[in-house]
């Protein structure tokens, strides 16, 4: 089977047109209140998205240290941003570790993805109730020394790794790939604008708002099944069924409950002393392509904890 994931650092587009066919099913308060927020945000973080498009285009020359401390201080305003950064960061850990683990998962043709779970972990305390990138935001000192404790000699080639390496990122996930980054600027643009020269990043912008949206439980499946069935149809159509999430396989794969030719068998299991695996009860499963309540998932225990939803019927 192809070895192909989903970059979801790439879907802002398919947010967006999602979001347009089916905004209707917003109230109009809803919809601008959700516009509004997502434009004012990246108004709000137009020099520091600036100065991510000329260092992409080669023109920054601000030291690494202030580079990072802007990055840290605009991530609030742009949660995507967060989700850049812990990528650019996963990749700086699995690809240039040179640790006895790592050298151990290599030989065994494996990543090890220990890496960046640690440094995750380690950035944000909530992280174990709820995986939220957005919340992902160290400054360089905090940035250093948390790279430090995992592997020190990775620690001081850090910063400027996420200075070379996030712009140009960035710049592949945010614009449109017609756009120049040389001539873009995102200082007041409005929401048509954003949609023309950066689609992916509004997409982001919007998902994001939407799910902060009190109401959200509900508009749940309306906007999310949109985007399941066409994963499911990609997926099938590659002759994927065991797909990960990014461009680079780090450990986390899923079963796509659409595959036509596949066949699944589910099993509980014990661990032993060693941290291995060993089936006890083989469970009469079947897998349905179909959302999850969002009642039952970490982001809803998370951020909608008080919601009582009627029973589906």
């Amino acid at each position: 089977m192809p070895v192909k994931g989903i970059d979801y650092l790439r879907l802002g587009r398919i947010h967006l047109r999602i979001y347009e066919e089916h905004r209707d099913c917003l109230t109009g308060a809803e919809d601008a209140r959700l516009r509004k927020a997502a434009v004012e945000r990246v108004r709000a973080a137009s020099g520091f998205l600036d100065t991510l498009l000329a260092a992409a285009c080669g023109s920054d020359p601000r030291p690494d240290t202030v580079f990072v401390d802007r990055l840290a201080a605009a991530v609030p305003l742009v949660p995507f941003l967060g989700y850049l950064y812990f990528e650019v960061l996963s990749e700086y850990l699995m690809l240039h570790s040179t640790s006895p683990q790592t050298r151990a998962y290599a030989e065994a043709g494996e990543m090890n993805n220990r890496l960046y779970k640690q440094l995750a972990f380690s950035a944000v305390e909530s992280m174990h109730r709820l995986f939220d990138l957005a919340l992902f935001a160290p400054g360089h000192d905090r940035l250093v020394g948390l790279i430090g404790e995992i592997e020190p000699a990775l620690a001081p080639g850090v910063a400027s790794y996420v200075h070379r390496r996030l712009p140009h990122l960035f710049a592949c996930t945010a614009l449109d790939a017609s756009r120049d980054a040389a001539a873009v600027s995102f200082k007041d643009a409005d929401f048509l604008t954003l949609a023309r020269i950066a689609p992916y990043l509004l997409g982001q912008m919007v998902f994001r708002e939407m799910r902060t949206e009190s109401r959200y439980p509900r508009l749940f499946p309306v906007f999310e099944q949109a985007k399941a069935l066409q994963a499911y149809d990609y997926w099938n159509r590659e002759g994927i069924p065991t797909p990960f999430n990014g461009f680079l396989p780090k450990g986390e794969i899923g079963v796509n409950l659409a595959y036509p030719h596949g066949s699944y068998a589910v099993w509980t299991a014990e661990v032993c002393e060693r941290g291995l695996l060993h089936p006890v009860d083989q469970l009469d499963v079947t897998f349905i392509p179909r959302l999850t309540d969002l009642r039952a998932t970490a982001l809803g225990k998370a951020a909608f904890p008080t919601t009582h939803e009627p029973a589906a019927h």
